[in-house]
């Protein structure tokens, strides 16, 4: 099941990618008088229970042929795909050609770093280039949502407090990442952790089998799979919540491969600058797109 965050009068809804359209889960659950979640809130407070519940309440929806819930993909506003996560996790230099590229050591743990709300944003949202930054870089990534607290939690238990998988856009400011030894000032401008645009609940796919891609411009800039993840996604989770008690709709970016301006030879370092679409697409979750200003 795909899932997705839209706007409507100012407020932020449930949808689910179904065939005839775009479920409006609340208005559908209002008219029929369901008890179904009505957000993803209620979907993380409920668990696999809720998903279920949701799961049959779309099928009954579909058979019964009628379009009053439906809206047309290319007539909604999309948001974030989690709109108020606890917290934003990232992580650095975790596919070996990435940390070959950037001239840097090959990880022995997972390199840990952070990003706030205000860097949240949707699918075919603009971005805002910061006045202070000349060297705007693209991170094709796959991205968890939590589901459940995870707390200390073992590898073999990790991807079974997953709600499910999106993709993400870890733009980074490399003159202000660099310009001193801590990275957040480059990586938190406003903007700067589009995700979405649908959700793939976690019984979907294999996370650690994935073609992940990026566009500039229709060029293809990054070609990869997850499976060439350093630290795969439950090592990732077991490894956090050893120290930070994962909670529901926490997000964590799991790194990107390489092709990022970064690794280009000096001379062929062309950034990002306003006008360029990024496109970040992964395999059986959906294909994320934002344009620079």
């Amino acid at each position: 099941m795909k899932l997705l965050q839209f706007v409507e009068q100012n407020q932020i809804l449930l949808g689910v990618k179904t065939e005839p359209g775009i479920l409006n889960v609340r208005k559908a659950a209002d008219h029929l008088g369901s008890d179904v979640p009505v957000s993803l809130d209620q979907l993380f407070s409920q668990g696999e229970n809720g998903i279920e519940k949701l799961r049959d309440f779309v099928s009954r929806i579909n058979r019964k042929e009628t379009n009053d819930f439906f809206i047309p993909e290319e007539s909604i506003e999309f948001a974030p795909a989690v709109a108020h996560p606890e917290k934003i996790i990232c992580v650095g230099l975790n596919y070996l050609n990435h940390a070959k590229e950037a001239n840097m050591d090959i990880p022995t743990s997972p390199i840990l770093f952070s990003k706030f709300n205000n860097t949240l944003a949707a699918h075919d949202g603009r971005i805002p280039i910061p006045d202070m930054a000349k060297k705007i870089d693209y991170e094709a990534e796959l991205v968890i949502v939590i589901g459940k607290t995870a707390e200390k939690v073992s590898k073999e238990q990790a991807l079974s407090y997953v709600f499910g998988y999106t993709a993400g856009n870890d733009l980074s400011a490399r003159d202000l990442q660099f310009k001193t030894g801590q990275w957040l000032l480059g990586k938190s401008p406003d903007g700067f952790a589009p995700v979405g645009p649908y959700i793939a609940t976690g019984d979907e796919l294999d996370p650690q089998n994935l073609t992940i891609e990026c566009r500039v411009n229709g060029d293809l800039r990054q070609q990869a799979n997850t499976r060439d993840m350093i630290f795969d996604c439950a090592a990732l989770i077991s490894y956090i919540s050893q120290t930070i008690t994962l909670k529901p709709g926490d997000i964590i970016f799991t790194g990107t491969p390489d092709g990022v301006i970064l690794g280009y030879p000096e001379a062929k370092q062309e950034w990002l600058k306003s006008g360029d679409e990024v496109a970040v697409s992964i395999e059986h979750i959906a294909e994320l797109k934002n344009r620079l200003f």
